[in-house]
């Protein structure tokens, strides 16, 4: 009987979960589209305040000043008074392999194991998901599907988030691979000695990361040997097709893991998190060490620091000429649709609009790789866009009005937007 409950039980929490169907996938891109009158953020620092942008078959053809005189193509949309941005991208997240954090049926960011390169998130990763649905209504259009777990926890992919299934999905399959350092201190919240104290198991640990790097390494050199998952995967780490993502915070603990990622021969590599970079950015210039900064919608972690370090983080590091981009907590999967917001912040510190707008599409496409189609509206590269009421990184003004992802023009509506229109017209009614 209490088996039988608990099946009941759910059963209802995904029937609630997914009651509203999924929209359809938009179809391929069928004839040219203009877009004239909008401001453009080219996201590459560039503004035009009357543009003219056409694209077809999924490419932008042209991005330019509304006054040239060449022939319009196509479908027309007016945007007069609107403004155009490429589709902001977020990286790191487990999009697609969660969908309610309180059902573990539902959970599929982790495996067995501390050292799982192996593990690919891409063949998990559910197109149809409602939370990946919701990242679009605020321009979030691309994101780095990335495992979780573990000191080694698997192979992230690059998607876009209009698609059927993975395979019509994927933009770039098993870009890299995810370490997580640990910290050189732990927090202690018992008794007398309650707060920060040094992590006894730190060396032990490193210990154990640099001895599977080592035999990775090893197996790529070995001429004849027998197949190994987790070695195998990483070989792409020293050949450079692969980047290392390490995630650590402490000024110790981004100057340990760096070293040691060098010294064994890792060709790329990204800092994220990086809550300490700012004090050793000269180490970072020195290392090429692009930074994706954890969201900037945070507290400060100690109590002698800034109030306002985590707004300002990423202008910090950009002002000392790192490339920068942000990503959103591990913890926080549903809050990435928050991604516009959290470079506004950035802006609100002092940094350049149009460069805090870097921070979310060029800077990040550069990092992830994919800077060649993505990221900044340039003819030739893919036509992933959006039209916005206003300036998207103000959560006053974003209202998308149009999205387009490779050229395809992509529902907006979602679960959430149908609650909004069912209450609005509620309470607008009495």
């Amino acid at each position: 009987m209490k088996t039988y409950k608990n099946i009941l039980v759910l059963v209802v929490l995904f029937s609630v979960a997914f009651s509203w169907a999924q929209q359809t996938p938009a179809s391929v891109q069928k004839e040219a589209i203009t877009i004239e009158g909008a401001t453009a953020h080219l996201g590459n620092g560039t503004i035009i305040e009357n543009s003219l942008i056409m694209f077809e078959e999924g490419a932008l053809t042209f991005v330019g000043d509304a006054k040239m005189k060449i022939a319009r193509k196509g479908k027309k949309i007016n945007g007069t008074g609107k403004h155009i941005y490429p589709g902001f991208i977020a990286p790191t997240k487990a999009l697609g392999l969660i969908e309610i954090n309180a059902v573990r049926a539902s959970k599929d960011e982790d495996e067995i194991g501390e050292f799982i390169p192996h593990v690919r998130s891409l063949i998990a990763y559910n197109a149809e998901s409602k939370v990946v649905e919701s990242m679009r209504p605020n321009g979030v259009l691309l994101a780095q599907i990335t495992p979780q777990g573990g000191d080694i926890s698997g192979t992230s992919s690059i998607v876009q988030l209009d698609a059927w299934n993975w395979e019509d999905a994927a933009v770039k399959v098993d870009d890299g691979i995810h370490l997580h350092w640990p910290s050189s201190y732990k927090f202690n919240r018992r008794g007398e000695d309650r707060g920060y104290k040094p992590n006894d198991t730190y060396q032990k640990t490193i210990a154990k990361i640099t001895s599977f790097l080592q035999d990775s390494k090893a197996y790529g050199e070995t001429v004849s040997k027998e197949e190994n998952s987790p070695f195998k995967a990483m070989q792409g780490l020293y050949s450079g097709s692969q980047k290392l993502y390490i995630y650590a915070d402490g000024e110790k603990e981004i100057i340990d893991a760096i070293t040691l990622a060098e010294n064994e021969g890792i060709k790329s590599i990204v800092l994220v998190g990086g809550y300490e970079a700012y004090k050793i950015t000269d180490f970072l210039k020195q290392h090429n060490i692009p930074v994706l900064v954890q969201a900037t919608h945070n507290r400060p972690k100690f109590e002698d620091e800034d109030y306002d370090l985590p707004y300002k983080l990423p202008k910090l590091l950009t002002d000392a000429g790192l490339l920068v981009g942000i990503q959103n907590a591990e913890s926080e999967n549903f809050q990435t649709r928050n991604l516009p917001f959290y470079a506004g912040q950035v802006a609100g510190q002092g940094l350049d609009k149009e460069r805090a707008l870097s921070l979310i599409t060029r800077n990040t496409a550069k990092i992830l790789g994919i800077d060649n189609m993505y990221g900044t509206l340039e003819v030739g590269k893919s036509a992933t866009l959006f039209i916005s009421e206003g300036d998207a990184l103000d959560m006053r003004t974003n209202q998308l009005i149009n999205a387009f992802i490779d050229g395809r023009e992509i529902s907006l509506e979602t679960h959430q937007t149908e609650l909004w229109k069912r209450y609005m017209n509620k309470y607008e009614n009495e």
